[in-house]
């Protein structure tokens, strides 16, 4: 597995959604790439921070913007 193809899995892996041989390829990688274990623990912190925010906390008209702008995104 390169850095590009963990990238695009790593919600998968996070969700516990991989096969088996996916999750292993994964796990291999985060061994020998010090950049990727760091983008891994990155994405861990940014959700559960973003994890935290009540809908209350966000203003209606920025929670709209932020959902129309995602809405599409894979």
């Amino acid at each position: 597995m390169d850095c590009n193809e963990l990238v695009e899995l790593v919600t998968a892996y996070l969700d516990g959604s991989l096969d088996p041989d996916t999750r292993a390829r994964f796990d291999v990688h985060l061994v020998e790439c010090d950049g990727c274990e760091h983008y891994l623990q990155q994405f861990r912190t940014t959700v559960d921070t973003l994890g935290r925010i009540g809908d209350d906390a966000i203003e209606p008209a920025f929670r709209d913007r932020l959902l129309d702008a995602f809405r599409d995104w894979r």
